[in-house]
């Protein structure tokens, strides 16, 4: 069973119908209590982060998620939701995280090296750079198009995290992870067979669904 966390910041409805498609058993919940026992976790995640980790908070969410990662039960955190598995966001000032994964998230400055203004948000199909092809998420998973839409994007000095990225006027962390803790800037339920493999490997590979 694979609880998705409702902190009223999710496309539950896309997730939801992804999980449905790979036929993977799923509840929705939010309050913890309606979460307990399962084998894995998504946290999905659309909006701004300040409101985002208020909400969590407000949904007693965010001890539930320390508590679940220590008992080394998996977590798949996406777009939004994988910004919120860091140490904290600019966005709308500095707003703490979960502090999951070491680094910041920092805005897209719309301006390259050589001084010429580039479009914000990185919106559309992009390209992924796999840089740890060894890892159970991506399995049968290839540098293929995935979909971004995002205006913030993490900054971090441990490549450890980096299980790929994408270029968009510079490296962009697309798929991070450390053990049972992983996440995607984009959203694989809207990325075709690379986002719905990475769906199946979570659920299956790492969640023995």
């Amino acid at each position: 069973m694979i609880g998705v966390i409702d902190y009223g910041m999710g496309n539950l409805f896309s997730v939801s119908k992804a999980l449905e498609r790979l036929n993977i058993e799923y509840k929705i919940g939010d309050r913890p209590d309606q979460l307990h026992g399962c084998d894995g976790y998504i946290l999905p995640g659309v909006g701004a982060f300040p409101d985002a980790m208020k909400a969590l908070a407000e949904h007693q969410f965010i001890g539930f998620i320390h508590q679940k990662v220590d008992e080394g039960v998996p977590l798949y955190g996406i777009c939004l939701g994988m910004q919120l598995l860091f140490e904290g966001s600019e966005e709308g000032g500095q707003t703490d995280g979960l502090g999951l994964f070491t680094g910041t998230i920092r805005r897209f400055s719309g301006m390259d090296e050589s001084g010429r203004a580039y479009k914000v948000p990185h919106m559309g199909w992009n390209q992924m750079n796999i840089h740890r092809p060894e890892k159970e998420l991506l399995t049968d998973v290839e540098n293929e198009y995935v979909y971004f839409v995002h205006s913030y994007a993490a900054v971090t000095d441990d490549e450890d995290l980096l299980y790929a990225t994408a270029d968009y006027h510079g490296a962009v962390p697309a798929i991070v992870g450390r053990d049972h803790v992983v996440a995607s800037q984009f959203h694989p339920e809207k990325s075709g067979r690379a986002g719905m493999q990475l769906l199946e490997n979570f659920c299956r590979v790492m969640c023995r669904q």
